[in-house]
């Protein structure tokens, strides 16, 4: 029998472990370059003016006030976060190093700005160096239908497992079954890889994946035992941490135990 590949790993928000300050920074890209992961993942969202930025909240204060980040330019989001990087910038950075695991943050009609993002990547990185992942199923959609067309085996990821915290029962009832029973979903939006959260992964997720032959991305991992849980070869595809450094340790040991 042929020994099953090892799981991947992915630096959560460039890998800058629980100091929000570093989240999607330079020193944290790094860092996480420094230690050899195979992924480097990071948030993109879109100004009003364009600008492709990496950013992990929803919002920013502009002059005091509470802002969509999506309604503010370029100019006060660089005011509000001054070391967090631009998106050409991040790929610029992993050309040659490492492949990004790109989590978009925005969404459009039709997907096209979605699409040129996934594109820019593309022409920066080769298709075979990036992984995009989203919350919003349209958005995936938009993806696979371009890549589709362009002939490119982009892979695309519904993220299962968003924050249901304050919203109305039903509502969160609603999400949390399209979640555990992602069927129907994953066959609309086209996604060709499985991107869950740990726990929804546990409950089945992982099962559903398996199934259907489709690539695991499980999110994020930090615990020592959660690492050997999933770091198990066959497991999973990629794993997303914030502590890359303890993930290479523990992957390090497995593999010399099954030399051993």
């Amino acid at each position: 029998m042929r020994p099953r590949p090892q799981v991947l790993l992915s630096a959560h928000r460039c890998g800058a472990g629980g100091d929000k300050e570093l989240e999607n920074t330079r020193v944290a890209l790094d860092r996480a370059l420094a230690l050899g992961v195979e992924y480097v993942e990071f948030d993109v969202h879109r100004c009003a003016d364009g600008e492709l930025v990496l950013f992990h909240d929803d919002w920013i204060t502009v002059e005091g006030q509470k802002t969509w980040l999506r309604e503010a330019t370029s100019e006060q989001f660089a005011a509000y976060a001054p070391h967090a990087m631009r998106y050409d910038e991040v790929l610029e950075a992993l050309d040659g190093r490492a492949h990004a695991h790109i989590d978009l943050k925005f969404s459009s009609p039709g997907g096209v700005h979605e699409v040129a993002a996934v594109r820019r990547a593309v022409e920066v990185l080769g298709v075979e160096r990036i992984v995009v992942t989203t919350l919003d199923d349209r958005s995936v959609r938009a993806v696979r239908e371009w890549s589709d067309a362009e002939g490119l085996p982009v892979l695309a990821g519904l993220s299962l497992g968003r924050r249901v915290r304050g919203l109305p029962l039903r509502a969160a009832v609603r999400i949390r079954l399209s979640e555990l029973f992602p069927r129907l979903r994953y066959r609309a939006s086209l996604a060709n890889v499985m991107v869950a959260n740990h726990t929804l992964a546990r409950y089945g997720v992982a099962r559903f994946a398996r199934k259907r032959n489709l690539p695991l991305l499980v999110w994020t991992i930090d615990t020592e035992k959660s690492l050997h849980y999933w770091l198990k070869p066959g497991r999973a595809w990629l794993v997303t941490t914030n502590h890359p450094d303890l993930a290479l340790e523990v992957r390090d040991r497995r593999a010399a135990r099954l030399r051993a």
